[in-house]
């Protein structure tokens, strides 16, 4: 037995309970299927498979067959993946997690661009506004937008900077008194960005002069889009990237509240697991990803 490949055709008639169905998912003939197993049975000198007119089942030996070859099969396909990874950066699978209003608004044409220039590249795209455990998820790499990270274990690399803006409804401020300063802002009608009832801190500036205010927990939420849609609706004023509330303001259902206050920045930023260097594939989204969002006057690089 010089390959895997009877060990391979063996494992797939186990887990399709047929010979027809291996052929099938193999694309290979029922003939060649049965010569094969028949030969991996010669070569171990024992019957691995019962063949019935209807059915397919393991021998004692078969069992212990499949079971023993099957993680030794993984593990070599795991391994051949991360060797293949390692070395080639335009083929291979990429698994990326992304914030959900970002994913939805700039990915789509990222990720169309990146695949006409790199069609080799499987992708895994995964939205979640939870920051995932980058190790413990298998991921190759994250994209977030936050403030600088505390955690030394992993890689943070800064992209660019994100620019926000305070906005709320026009209707809102029929009810709450004409704002001059970041002093004026009543906490109650400031939502906040985060989870678990934490307050989030509006830190802006003017002149010289900066504040820092304590918004609201009446209504926490670590989406955005939710927050946005909140706000429209009149409910108060939300503190988000600019990406996300340029398009409401454009069509008036939101303006900025304190425009000649500048409010300071997010970092856009790519999350990596622990890499002694990053492996040429995520090296190559790495490069593609800043060169595409260059493009866009949003971003302050």
């Amino acid at each position: 037995m010089q390959t895997l490949k009877p060990v391979r055709v063996f494992l797939e008639v186990v887990t399709q309970g047929s010979f027809a169905g291996a052929a099938r998912s193999l694309r290979m003939t029922p003939a060649s299927i049965t010569r094969i197993v028949a030969q991996l049975e010669e070569d171990l000198g024992q019957q691995l498979l019962l063949r019935t007119t209807r059915q397919v089942s393991l021998t004692g030996a078969g069992a212990m067959v499949a079971a023993r070859y099957r993680p030794v099969v993984e593990d070599f396909d795991r391994i051949t993946d991360e060797i293949s990874r390692a070395t080639r950066p335009d083929q291979g699978r990429l698994a990326i997690n992304a914030p959900l209003s970002f994913g939805m608004r700039l990915l789509p044409g990222l990720l169309d661009s990146f695949r006409l220039a790199y069609p080799k590249i499987q992708l895994d795209v995964q939205l979640t506004d939870t920051l995932v455990d980058i190790v413990d998820e298998t991921c190759d790499l994250a994209i977030r937008i936050s403030v600088p990270p505390g955690d030394k274990s992993t890689i943070w690399r800064r992209i660019c900077h994100v620019p926000r803006a305070m906005v709320a409804a026009p209707a809102l401020f029929d009810r709450i008194p004409t704002l001059q300063t970041p002093d004026d802002l009543d906490p109650a009608y400031c939502l906040s960005y985060g989870s678990g009832f934490a307050p989030e801190i509006w830190s802006m500036s003017k002149s010289g002069a900066s504040r820092s205010i304590r918004a609201g927990t009446d209504f926490v939420s670590n989406n955005g889009e939710l927050l946005l849609a909140l706000a429209a609706a009149g409910n108060g004023m939300v503190n988000l990237p600019r990406f996300l509330v340029e398009d409401a303001i454009a069509r008036g259902k939101v303006v900025e509240v304190l425009p000649d206050w500048e409010i300071a920045p997010l970092n856009l930023m790519l999350y990596y697991p622990p890499y002694d260097a990053l492996p040429p594939l995520v090296a190559t989204f790495t490069e593609f990803f800043e060169a595409y969002l260059r493009d866009f006057d949003t971003f302050d690089f």
